[in-house]
Protein backbone atom coordinates (compact mmCIF):
# COMPACT_ATOMS: atom_id res chain seq x y z
CA UNK A 1 0.00 0.00 0.00
CA UNK A 2 1.22 3.14 -0.82
CA UNK A 3 1.09 6.62 1.22
CA UNK A 4 -2.15 8.34 2.06
CA UNK A 5 -1.37 12.52 0.65
CA UNK A 6 -5.07 14.26 2.16
CA UNK A 7 -5.31 18.17 0.59
CA UNK A 8 -8.21 19.48 2.50
CA UNK A 9 -8.99 22.29 1.61
CA UNK A 10 -7.95 22.51 -1.89
CA UNK A 11 -7.88 26.55 -2.18
CA UNK A 12 -8.39 28.83 -5.40
CA UNK A 13 -11.44 27.11 -5.85
CA UNK A 14 -15.24 28.22 -4.74
CA UNK A 15 -16.47 25.57 -1.95
CA UNK A 16 -15.18 23.23 0.18
CA UNK A 17 -13.36 20.10 -1.61
CA UNK A 18 -11.26 17.79 -0.31
CA UNK A 19 -9.01 15.45 -2.21
CA UNK A 20 -7.25 11.94 -0.95
CA UNK A 21 -4.48 10.12 -3.41
CA UNK A 22 -2.11 7.26 -2.68
CA UNK A 23 0.83 7.56 -3.86
CA UNK A 24 2.97 4.78 -4.49
CA UNK A 25 6.50 4.30 -7.32
CA UNK A 26 6.47 8.74 -7.25
CA UNK A 27 2.96 8.84 -8.77
CA UNK A 28 -0.90 8.68 -7.77
CA UNK A 29 -2.25 4.76 -7.82
CA UNK A 30 -5.76 5.49 -6.21
CA UNK A 31 -7.69 8.78 -5.50
CA UNK A 32 -11.07 10.16 -3.86
CA UNK A 33 -12.77 12.88 -4.30
CA UNK A 34 -14.85 14.69 -1.74
CA UNK A 35 -16.86 17.64 -1.35
CA UNK A 36 -16.87 18.72 2.14
CA UNK A 37 -20.18 20.77 2.24
CA UNK A 38 -24.16 20.39 1.80
CA UNK A 39 -25.89 22.44 -0.15
CA UNK A 40 -29.67 21.38 0.41
CA UNK A 41 -31.93 23.78 -2.28
CA UNK A 42 -33.80 20.78 -3.57
CA UNK A 43 -35.14 20.50 -0.34
CA UNK A 44 -35.78 24.62 0.28
CA UNK A 45 -37.39 24.71 -3.24
CA UNK A 46 -40.12 21.86 -2.47
CA UNK A 47 -43.74 23.77 -2.00
CA UNK A 48 -42.71 26.36 -3.41
CA UNK A 49 -44.16 28.14 -6.57
CA UNK A 50 -42.07 27.33 -9.71
CA UNK A 51 -41.28 31.33 -9.89
CA UNK A 52 -39.07 31.03 -7.00
CA UNK A 53 -36.87 28.58 -8.04
CA UNK A 54 -34.76 30.41 -10.14
CA UNK A 55 -34.26 33.44 -7.74
CA UNK A 56 -33.18 30.28 -5.14
CA UNK A 57 -30.70 28.59 -8.01
CA UNK A 58 -28.97 31.34 -8.82
CA UNK A 59 -27.79 31.68 -5.22
CA UNK A 60 -26.57 28.81 -5.06
CA UNK A 61 -23.12 30.31 -6.11
CA UNK A 62 -21.88 33.82 -6.72
CA UNK A 63 -18.82 33.25 -9.03
CA UNK A 64 -21.40 31.52 -11.89
CA UNK A 65 -23.74 33.94 -11.42
CA UNK A 66 -25.59 33.63 -14.40
CA UNK A 67 -25.65 30.11 -15.17
CA UNK A 68 -28.64 28.17 -12.27
CA UNK A 69 -30.78 31.10 -13.15
CA UNK A 70 -30.63 30.53 -16.82
CA UNK A 71 -30.65 26.47 -15.87
CA UNK A 72 -33.80 27.25 -13.73
CA UNK A 73 -35.72 29.39 -16.07
CA UNK A 74 -35.49 27.21 -18.96
CA UNK A 75 -36.82 23.89 -17.00
CA UNK A 76 -40.03 25.93 -15.79
CA UNK A 77 -40.35 27.17 -19.11
CA UNK A 78 -39.90 23.94 -20.70
CA UNK A 79 -42.72 22.42 -17.89
CA UNK A 80 -45.11 25.49 -18.58
CA UNK A 81 -44.59 24.96 -22.51
CA UNK A 82 -43.64 28.75 -23.40
CA UNK A 83 -41.66 29.72 -25.97
CA UNK A 84 -39.56 32.93 -25.72
CA UNK A 85 -39.32 35.66 -28.39
CA UNK A 86 -36.53 35.87 -30.31
CA UNK A 87 -34.45 39.03 -28.78
CA UNK A 88 -34.96 37.32 -25.19
CA UNK A 89 -32.72 34.75 -26.84
CA UNK A 90 -30.38 36.69 -28.16
CA UNK A 91 -30.17 38.89 -25.30
CA UNK A 92 -29.94 35.58 -23.23
CA UNK A 93 -26.85 34.32 -25.30
CA UNK A 94 -25.04 37.52 -24.89
CA UNK A 95 -25.46 37.31 -21.37
CA UNK A 96 -24.10 34.16 -21.28
CA UNK A 97 -21.22 34.20 -23.61
CA UNK A 98 -20.23 37.18 -21.65
CA UNK A 99 -20.16 34.65 -18.57
CA UNK A 100 -17.99 32.29 -20.49
CA UNK A 101 -15.35 35.23 -21.52
CA UNK A 102 -15.47 36.14 -17.95
CA UNK A 103 -15.14 33.04 -16.53
CA UNK A 104 -12.42 31.53 -18.08
CA UNK A 105 -10.44 34.76 -17.78
CA UNK A 106 -10.58 35.05 -13.88
CA UNK A 107 -10.01 31.01 -13.69
CA UNK A 108 -6.67 30.75 -15.99
CA UNK A 109 -5.24 34.08 -14.77
CA UNK A 110 -6.28 33.91 -10.51
CA UNK A 111 -6.83 30.38 -10.37
CA UNK A 112 -4.93 27.72 -11.73
CA UNK A 113 -2.08 29.60 -13.62
CA UNK A 114 -0.04 29.59 -10.50
CA UNK A 115 0.12 26.45 -10.76
CA UNK A 116 2.51 26.76 -13.76
CA UNK A 117 4.17 29.72 -12.82
CA UNK A 118 6.69 30.79 -10.56
CA UNK A 119 6.25 33.93 -9.57
CA UNK A 120 8.98 34.28 -7.33
CA UNK A 121 11.22 33.22 -10.29
CA UNK A 122 10.00 36.48 -12.24
CA UNK A 123 12.66 38.36 -9.75
CA UNK A 124 15.31 36.71 -11.96
CA UNK A 125 14.05 37.92 -15.08
CA UNK A 126 15.87 40.31 -17.19
CA UNK A 127 13.28 42.94 -18.11
CA UNK A 128 14.67 43.77 -21.82
CA UNK A 129 14.60 40.09 -22.42
CA UNK A 130 10.81 40.15 -20.70
CA UNK A 131 10.25 42.61 -23.20
CA UNK A 132 11.52 41.15 -25.93
CA UNK A 133 9.31 37.40 -25.30
CA UNK A 134 6.06 39.80 -24.85
CA UNK A 135 6.54 41.12 -28.14
CA UNK A 136 7.12 37.59 -29.37
CA UNK A 137 3.92 35.93 -28.34
CA UNK A 138 1.25 38.85 -27.79
CA UNK A 139 0.13 41.67 -29.22
CA UNK A 140 -0.63 43.17 -25.62
CA UNK A 141 -0.89 46.54 -26.18
CA UNK A 142 1.32 47.49 -23.07
CA UNK A 143 4.93 46.25 -22.67
CA UNK A 144 8.14 47.24 -22.61
CA UNK A 145 11.65 47.29 -20.64
CA UNK A 146 10.41 50.12 -18.24
CA UNK A 147 6.96 48.56 -17.81
CA UNK A 148 8.48 45.01 -17.01
CA UNK A 149 10.83 47.00 -14.67
CA UNK A 150 7.65 47.99 -13.00
CA UNK A 151 6.08 44.97 -12.82
CA UNK A 152 9.14 43.18 -11.09
CA UNK A 153 9.72 45.89 -8.24
CA UNK A 154 6.29 45.72 -7.28
CA UNK A 155 6.96 41.74 -6.68
CA UNK A 156 10.61 42.89 -5.66
CA UNK A 157 8.89 44.95 -2.94
CA UNK A 158 6.34 42.07 -2.07
CA UNK A 159 9.08 39.77 -1.00
CA UNK A 160 11.38 42.48 0.48
CA UNK A 161 8.36 43.55 2.89
CA UNK A 162 7.93 39.81 3.44
CA UNK A 163 4.22 39.91 2.24
CA UNK A 164 3.69 38.63 -1.63
CA UNK A 165 -0.08 39.86 -1.25
CA UNK A 166 -1.68 37.86 -3.87
CA UNK A 167 1.09 35.51 -4.68
CA UNK A 168 1.73 34.68 -1.10
CA UNK A 169 1.88 30.93 0.14
CA UNK A 170 2.80 28.82 -3.10
CA UNK A 171 5.30 26.20 -3.82
CA UNK A 172 7.80 28.70 -5.54
CA UNK A 173 10.74 26.72 -6.33
CA UNK A 174 9.58 23.29 -7.22
CA UNK A 175 11.20 21.88 -9.45
CA UNK A 176 7.92 21.09 -11.49
CA UNK A 177 8.07 24.88 -12.81
CA UNK A 178 9.69 24.97 -15.93
CA UNK A 179 8.99 28.29 -17.20
CA UNK A 180 12.22 30.49 -17.63
CA UNK A 181 12.34 33.52 -15.49
CA UNK A 182 11.13 35.88 -18.18
CA UNK A 183 8.30 33.79 -18.60
CA UNK A 184 7.25 33.96 -15.54
CA UNK A 185 7.59 37.86 -14.96
CA UNK A 186 5.30 38.13 -18.45
CA UNK A 187 2.51 36.19 -16.91
CA UNK A 188 3.12 38.01 -13.78
CA UNK A 189 2.00 41.20 -15.52
CA UNK A 190 -0.72 39.51 -17.58
CA UNK A 191 -2.22 38.19 -14.39
CA UNK A 192 -1.97 42.22 -12.84
CA UNK A 193 -3.96 43.20 -15.99
CA UNK A 194 -6.20 40.45 -15.87
CA UNK A 195 -7.89 41.29 -12.41
CA UNK A 196 -7.97 45.23 -14.11
CA UNK A 197 -10.44 43.51 -16.92
CA UNK A 198 -12.77 41.39 -14.55
CA UNK A 199 -14.08 44.20 -13.32
CA UNK A 200 -15.04 45.49 -16.76
CA UNK A 201 -16.11 42.20 -18.14
CA UNK A 202 -18.90 41.77 -15.30
CA UNK A 203 -20.00 45.15 -16.51
CA UNK A 204 -21.36 43.35 -19.47
CA UNK A 205 -23.74 41.38 -17.18
CA UNK A 206 -25.10 44.57 -15.66
CA UNK A 207 -25.96 46.56 -18.87
CA UNK A 208 -28.92 44.21 -19.42
CA UNK A 209 -28.90 42.19 -16.59
CA UNK A 210 -28.55 45.22 -14.19
CA UNK A 211 -26.22 44.45 -12.08
CA UNK A 212 -23.54 41.27 -11.08
CA UNK A 213 -23.61 38.66 -9.37
CA UNK A 214 -27.16 37.76 -9.33
CA UNK A 215 -28.40 39.36 -12.57
CA UNK A 216 -32.34 40.52 -12.12
CA UNK A 217 -33.53 40.25 -16.04
CA UNK A 218 -34.47 36.82 -16.85
CA UNK A 219 -38.03 35.44 -16.41
CA UNK A 220 -39.65 32.97 -17.38
CA UNK A 221 -41.11 33.82 -20.89
CA UNK A 222 -38.03 35.80 -21.55
CA UNK A 223 -36.38 38.98 -20.44
CA UNK A 224 -37.50 42.33 -18.51
CA UNK A 225 -34.64 44.73 -20.31
CA UNK A 226 -36.67 45.94 -22.99
CA UNK A 227 -36.06 49.62 -22.11
CA UNK A 228 -32.34 48.85 -22.14
CA UNK A 229 -32.26 47.96 -25.66
CA UNK A 230 -30.98 51.19 -26.90
CA UNK A 231 -28.05 52.52 -28.81
CA UNK A 232 -25.96 53.28 -25.71
CA UNK A 233 -26.78 50.87 -23.83
CA UNK A 234 -26.29 48.11 -27.12
CA UNK A 235 -22.65 50.52 -27.86
CA UNK A 236 -21.23 49.95 -23.96
CA UNK A 237 -21.98 46.31 -24.47
CA UNK A 238 -20.29 46.32 -27.45
CA UNK A 239 -17.44 48.36 -26.47
CA UNK A 240 -16.74 46.33 -23.36
CA UNK A 241 -17.36 42.96 -25.35
CA UNK A 242 -14.44 44.04 -28.00
CA UNK A 243 -11.87 44.84 -25.01
CA UNK A 244 -12.45 41.82 -23.58
CA UNK A 245 -12.41 40.09 -27.00
CA UNK A 246 -8.78 41.89 -27.59
CA UNK A 247 -7.29 40.44 -24.46
CA UNK A 248 -8.66 37.07 -25.21
CA UNK A 249 -6.96 37.30 -28.51
CA UNK A 250 -3.94 39.05 -28.14
CA UNK A 251 -3.15 37.83 -24.41
CA UNK A 252 -5.03 34.81 -23.05
CA UNK A 253 -4.27 32.43 -25.79
CA UNK A 254 -0.73 33.38 -26.58
CA UNK A 255 -0.36 32.73 -22.84
CA UNK A 256 -1.84 29.69 -23.13
CA UNK A 257 0.30 28.49 -26.46
CA UNK A 258 3.64 29.74 -24.53
CA UNK A 259 2.93 27.81 -21.45
CA UNK A 260 1.71 24.89 -23.00
CA UNK A 261 5.23 24.80 -25.01
CA UNK A 262 7.07 24.15 -21.84
CA UNK A 263 4.65 21.35 -20.38
CA UNK A 264 3.98 19.65 -23.68
CA UNK A 265 4.39 16.47 -21.22
CA UNK A 266 1.31 17.20 -19.26
CA UNK A 267 -0.71 16.87 -23.00
CA UNK A 268 -0.20 12.70 -21.51
CA UNK A 269 -1.33 13.45 -18.13
CA UNK A 270 -4.30 13.63 -16.29
CA UNK A 271 -7.01 12.80 -19.54
CA UNK A 272 -10.12 10.96 -18.19
CA UNK A 273 -12.32 8.36 -20.94
CA UNK A 274 -15.99 9.76 -21.58
CA UNK A 275 -16.89 13.05 -22.18
CA UNK A 276 -20.76 14.84 -22.29
CA UNK A 277 -21.59 18.18 -23.26
CA UNK A 278 -25.59 19.42 -23.30
CA UNK A 279 -24.53 22.15 -25.70
CA UNK A 280 -25.84 25.45 -25.49
CA UNK A 281 -26.14 29.22 -27.04
CA UNK A 282 -29.45 28.34 -29.22
CA UNK A 283 -29.67 30.09 -32.58
CA UNK A 284 -32.85 29.54 -33.13
CA UNK A 285 -35.94 27.78 -31.69
CA UNK A 286 -35.05 24.61 -33.04
CA UNK A 287 -32.96 22.86 -30.44
CA UNK A 288 -30.44 20.91 -30.19
CA UNK A 289 -30.02 21.06 -33.75
CA UNK A 290 -29.49 25.01 -33.53
CA UNK A 291 -27.09 25.06 -30.58
CA UNK A 292 -24.16 27.05 -31.32
CA UNK A 293 -22.45 24.92 -28.75
CA UNK A 294 -23.24 21.38 -29.94
CA UNK A 295 -25.12 18.39 -28.07
CA UNK A 296 -23.51 15.03 -27.38
CA UNK A 297 -21.57 11.83 -25.71
CA UNK A 298 -18.19 10.55 -26.58
CA UNK A 299 -17.30 7.21 -24.91
CA UNK A 300 -13.76 5.79 -24.88
CA UNK A 301 -12.22 8.96 -26.51
CA UNK A 302 -13.47 7.66 -29.57
CA UNK A 303 -14.24 10.93 -31.63
CA UNK A 304 -15.98 9.27 -35.04
CA UNK A 305 -18.29 7.48 -32.65
CA UNK A 306 -20.17 10.92 -30.83
CA UNK A 307 -23.50 10.65 -30.62
CA UNK A 308 -26.91 13.03 -29.31
CA UNK A 309 -26.52 13.24 -26.06
CA UNK A 310 -30.07 12.64 -24.04
CA UNK A 311 -31.30 13.53 -20.36
CA UNK A 312 -32.97 10.55 -20.21
CA UNK A 313 -30.09 8.05 -19.53
CA UNK A 314 -28.72 10.32 -16.49
CA UNK A 315 -28.85 9.13 -12.81
CA UNK A 316 -27.32 9.84 -9.86
CA UNK A 317 -25.74 7.37 -7.35
CA UNK A 318 -25.40 7.51 -3.76
CA UNK A 319 -23.79 4.52 -2.76
CA UNK A 320 -20.47 6.60 -1.63
CA UNK A 321 -22.25 9.72 -0.55
CA UNK A 322 -23.95 11.03 2.29
CA UNK A 323 -27.40 10.35 1.55
CA UNK A 324 -30.34 7.67 2.35
CA UNK A 325 -30.85 4.81 0.31
CA UNK A 326 -28.49 3.09 -2.76
CA UNK A 327 -30.39 3.15 -5.47
CA UNK A 328 -29.34 4.94 -9.10
CA UNK A 329 -32.01 7.53 -10.29
CA UNK A 330 -33.17 9.83 -13.20
CA UNK A 331 -33.20 13.40 -11.03
CA UNK A 332 -36.96 13.71 -12.05
CA UNK A 333 -37.13 10.89 -9.49
CA UNK A 334 -34.30 11.76 -7.52
CA UNK A 335 -34.38 11.99 -3.55
CA UNK A 336 -32.25 14.57 -1.46
CA UNK A 337 -32.35 12.87 2.30
CA UNK A 338 -28.34 13.88 3.78
CA UNK A 339 -27.22 11.78 6.59
CA UNK A 340 -24.01 12.55 7.36
CA UNK A 341 -21.82 9.99 8.61
CA UNK A 342 -17.95 8.85 8.91
CA UNK A 343 -15.47 10.08 6.21
CA UNK A 344 -14.71 6.77 5.17
CA UNK A 345 -13.10 5.68 1.30
CA UNK A 346 -14.56 2.51 1.50
CA UNK A 347 -18.24 3.72 2.29
CA UNK A 348 -19.37 7.08 1.99
CA UNK A 349 -17.26 9.72 1.75
CA UNK A 350 -18.92 12.61 -0.59
CA UNK A 351 -21.73 15.07 -0.19
CA UNK A 352 -21.42 15.28 -3.84
CA UNK A 353 -23.79 12.72 -5.61
CA UNK A 354 -22.36 10.26 -8.71
CA UNK A 355 -23.93 11.07 -12.06
CA UNK A 356 -23.74 8.57 -14.61
CA UNK A 357 -24.87 8.45 -18.34
CA UNK A 358 -25.82 4.96 -19.43
CA UNK A 359 -23.93 3.67 -16.30
CA UNK A 360 -20.73 5.57 -16.82
CA UNK A 361 -18.70 8.91 -15.29
CA UNK A 362 -18.08 11.40 -17.72
CA UNK A 363 -15.96 14.65 -18.10
CA UNK A 364 -18.08 17.47 -18.09
CA UNK A 365 -16.79 21.32 -18.90
CA UNK A 366 -14.75 23.24 -21.83
CA UNK A 367 -12.58 19.91 -22.64
CA UNK A 368 -15.95 18.00 -23.09
CA UNK A 369 -17.57 20.79 -25.59
CA UNK A 370 -14.42 21.54 -27.28
CA UNK A 371 -14.30 17.50 -28.11
CA UNK A 372 -18.09 16.75 -29.14
CA UNK A 373 -17.65 20.16 -31.55
CA UNK A 374 -14.70 19.07 -33.10
CA UNK A 375 -16.28 15.29 -33.53
CA UNK A 376 -19.32 17.06 -35.24
CA UNK A 377 -17.23 18.95 -37.14
CA UNK A 378 -17.81 22.38 -36.06
CA UNK A 379 -15.70 24.50 -38.49
CA UNK A 380 -14.91 27.19 -36.00
CA UNK A 381 -13.90 24.85 -33.72
CA UNK A 382 -11.94 22.58 -35.50
CA UNK A 383 -10.13 25.68 -36.79
CA UNK A 384 -8.86 27.14 -33.67
CA UNK A 385 -8.00 23.15 -32.01
CA UNK A 386 -6.01 22.40 -35.45
CA UNK A 387 -3.81 26.18 -35.40
CA UNK A 388 -2.82 25.17 -31.92
CA UNK A 389 -1.88 21.45 -32.39
CA UNK A 390 0.35 22.56 -35.36
CA UNK A 391 1.72 25.68 -33.47
CA UNK A 392 3.00 23.47 -30.41
CA UNK A 393 3.62 20.22 -32.74
CA UNK A 394 1.24 17.81 -30.76
CA UNK A 395 -1.19 15.78 -31.83
CA UNK A 396 -4.75 15.88 -31.33
CA UNK A 397 -4.67 13.16 -28.77
CA UNK A 398 -2.71 15.26 -26.18
CA UNK A 399 -6.37 17.40 -25.73
CA UNK A 400 -7.46 13.86 -23.50
CA UNK A 401 -4.98 15.40 -20.32
CA UNK A 402 -4.86 18.24 -18.15
CA UNK A 403 -3.38 20.26 -20.35
CA UNK A 404 -6.00 20.01 -23.15
CA UNK A 405 -8.20 20.57 -20.50
CA UNK A 406 -7.02 24.15 -19.85
CA UNK A 407 -6.21 25.08 -23.55
CA UNK A 408 -9.83 24.18 -24.36
CA UNK A 409 -11.21 26.83 -22.14
CA UNK A 410 -9.09 29.23 -23.92
CA UNK A 411 -9.52 28.39 -27.52
CA UNK A 412 -14.06 28.22 -26.55
CA UNK A 413 -13.57 31.48 -25.13
CA UNK A 414 -12.19 32.73 -28.62
CA UNK A 415 -15.06 30.78 -30.70
CA UNK A 416 -17.25 32.58 -28.18
CA UNK A 417 -16.40 35.47 -28.39
CA UNK A 418 -15.69 36.05 -31.81
CA UNK A 419 -19.73 34.45 -32.15
CA UNK A 420 -20.78 37.33 -29.84
CA UNK A 421 -20.41 40.35 -32.44
CA UNK A 422 -22.84 39.13 -34.67
CA UNK A 423 -25.51 38.02 -32.29
CA UNK A 424 -25.31 41.90 -31.37
CA UNK A 425 -25.84 43.15 -34.72
CA UNK A 426 -28.82 40.69 -34.87
CA UNK A 427 -30.36 41.98 -31.73
CA UNK A 428 -29.54 45.32 -33.67
CA UNK A 429 -31.37 44.36 -36.80
CA UNK A 430 -33.94 43.30 -34.98
CA UNK A 431 -34.52 46.25 -33.31
CA UNK A 432 -34.40 48.12 -36.63
CA UNK A 433 -37.27 46.08 -37.69
CA UNK A 434 -39.81 47.04 -34.76
CA UNK A 435 -39.31 43.59 -33.58
CA UNK A 436 -38.64 44.39 -29.89
CA UNK A 437 -40.69 41.92 -28.70
CA UNK A 438 -38.46 40.57 -25.42
CA UNK A 439 -41.32 38.47 -23.17
CA UNK A 440 -44.40 35.51 -24.17
CA UNK A 441 -47.09 35.52 -21.07
CA UNK A 442 -48.21 32.23 -19.66
CA UNK A 443 -49.24 30.79 -16.55
CA UNK A 444 -48.75 28.20 -14.08
CA UNK A 445 -50.21 24.59 -14.66
CA UNK A 446 -51.70 22.58 -12.36
CA UNK A 447 -49.04 19.92 -13.11
CA UNK A 448 -46.23 19.37 -15.75
CA UNK A 449 -42.27 18.43 -15.29
CA UNK A 450 -40.01 19.97 -17.22
CA UNK A 451 -36.41 20.06 -17.70
CA UNK A 452 -33.73 22.94 -18.29
CA UNK A 453 -30.66 21.98 -20.25
CA UNK A 454 -27.43 24.34 -20.97
CA UNK A 455 -23.00 24.50 -21.20
CA UNK A 456 -21.70 26.56 -18.71
CA UNK A 457 -18.01 27.61 -18.24
CA UNK A 458 -17.33 24.61 -15.92
CA UNK A 459 -19.59 21.97 -17.81
CA UNK A 460 -23.05 20.48 -18.90
CA UNK A 461 -25.82 21.60 -16.05
CA UNK A 462 -28.90 19.95 -15.97
CA UNK A 463 -32.28 21.70 -13.69
CA UNK A 464 -35.35 19.29 -13.43
CA UNK A 465 -38.45 20.59 -11.78
CA UNK A 466 -42.12 18.19 -10.94
CA UNK A 467 -45.00 20.79 -10.22
CA UNK A 468 -48.25 19.79 -8.28
CA UNK A 469 -50.95 21.89 -7.48
CA UNK A 470 -49.24 24.80 -8.60
CA UNK A 471 -46.34 23.85 -6.29
CA UNK A 472 -42.70 22.45 -6.98
CA UNK A 473 -43.09 18.83 -5.89
CA UNK A 474 -39.76 18.03 -6.55
CA UNK A 475 -36.57 19.61 -8.12
CA UNK A 476 -33.36 18.61 -8.66
CA UNK A 477 -30.50 19.47 -10.00
CA UNK A 478 -27.46 17.59 -11.64
CA UNK A 479 -24.29 20.69 -11.63
CA UNK A 480 -20.74 20.59 -13.55
CA UNK A 481 -19.12 20.01 -10.47
CA UNK A 482 -21.05 16.99 -9.38
CA UNK A 483 -20.39 15.40 -12.99
CA UNK A 484 -16.34 16.24 -12.39
CA UNK A 485 -15.80 15.74 -8.77
CA UNK A 486 -18.54 13.21 -7.58
CA UNK A 487 -17.57 10.27 -5.75
CA UNK A 488 -17.25 6.64 -6.94
CA UNK A 489 -21.09 5.10 -7.90
CA UNK A 490 -22.70 1.58 -6.70
CA UNK A 491 -20.58 -0.02 -9.23
CA UNK A 492 -17.37 1.09 -8.05
CA UNK A 493 -16.19 3.29 -10.76
CA UNK A 494 -14.26 6.21 -10.27
CA UNK A 495 -15.16 10.14 -10.57
CA UNK A 496 -13.66 11.86 -13.57
CA UNK A 497 -11.38 13.88 -11.34
CA UNK A 498 -10.38 10.59 -9.56
CA UNK A 499 -9.98 8.95 -12.52
CA UNK A 500 -8.18 11.89 -13.98
CA UNK A 501 -5.56 12.14 -11.04
CA UNK A 502 -4.14 8.51 -11.55
CA UNK A 503 -0.54 7.86 -12.64
CA UNK A 504 0.02 11.45 -12.12
CA UNK A 505 3.68 12.15 -10.88
CA UNK A 506 4.69 13.54 -7.54
CA UNK A 507 8.10 15.19 -7.03
CA UNK A 508 7.10 16.02 -3.61
CA UNK A 509 4.60 14.85 -1.42
CA UNK A 510 4.85 17.48 1.07
CA UNK A 511 4.47 19.87 -2.09
CA UNK A 512 1.44 18.26 -4.24
CA UNK A 513 1.61 20.71 -6.87
CA UNK A 514 0.88 18.54 -9.82
CA UNK A 515 -1.98 16.84 -8.02
CA UNK A 516 -3.46 20.70 -7.78
CA UNK A 517 -2.90 21.27 -11.42
CA UNK A 518 -5.29 18.53 -12.33
CA UNK A 519 -7.95 19.43 -10.12
CA UNK A 520 -7.95 22.73 -11.07
CA UNK A 521 -8.08 22.44 -14.25
CA UNK A 522 -11.33 21.51 -13.90
CA UNK A 523 -12.44 24.89 -12.47
CA UNK A 524 -14.14 23.32 -9.14
CA UNK A 525 -16.84 24.97 -7.70
CA UNK A 526 -17.92 23.19 -4.73
CA UNK A 527 -12.05 27.03 0.91
CA UNK A 528 -7.66 28.33 3.93
CA UNK A 529 -4.97 25.84 5.26
CA UNK A 530 -3.98 22.47 3.73
CA UNK A 531 -2.76 19.47 5.69
CA UNK A 532 -0.50 16.61 4.08
CA UNK A 533 -0.90 13.24 6.51
CA UNK A 534 2.13 10.91 6.78
CA UNK A 535 0.20 7.83 7.53
CA UNK A 536 3.77 5.74 8.16
CA UNK A 537 4.72 8.39 11.25
CA UNK A 538 1.45 10.11 11.93
CA UNK A 539 2.77 13.46 11.26
CA UNK A 540 1.00 16.22 10.03
CA UNK A 541 2.76 18.22 7.55
CA UNK A 542 1.21 21.82 7.49
CA UNK A 543 1.25 23.00 3.92
CA UNK A 544 0.05 26.70 2.08
CA UNK A 545 -1.54 26.83 -0.99
CA UNK A 546 -2.30 30.16 -2.41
Amino acid sequence: MGKRITIDPITRIEGHLRIEVEVSGGKVVNAWSSGQMFRGLEIILQGRDPRDAPLFTQRSCGVCTYTHYLASIRAVENAVGVQIPDNARIIRNLLHGAQFQHDHIVHFYHLHALDWVDVVSALKADPKKTSALADQVSEAPWGGTAYFTQVQQRIKTFVDSGQLGPFANAYWGHPAYKLPPEGNLMAAAHYLEALRLQAKTARMHAVFGAKNPHLQTLVVGGVTCAKDLTPDRIGEFLFLWKETQDFVRKVYLPDILAVASFYKDWGGIGGTTNFLAWGDLPLSANEPESLFLPRGIIMNRDLKGVKMAEESKVTEHVAHSWYEGKADLHPHEGETKPRHGDYDTAGRYSWLKAPRYEGQSCEVGPLARVLVAYARGKKEIRKVVNDTISKLGIPVTALFSTLGRTAARALETVVIGDAMEGWIMELVGNLKKGKGDTYAPWTVPKSGMGVGLNDVARGSLGHWIQIEDKKIKNYQYVVPSTWNLGPRCANGKLGPVEESLIGTPVADPKRPLEILRTVHSFDPCIACAVHVIDPDSNQVYKVKVL
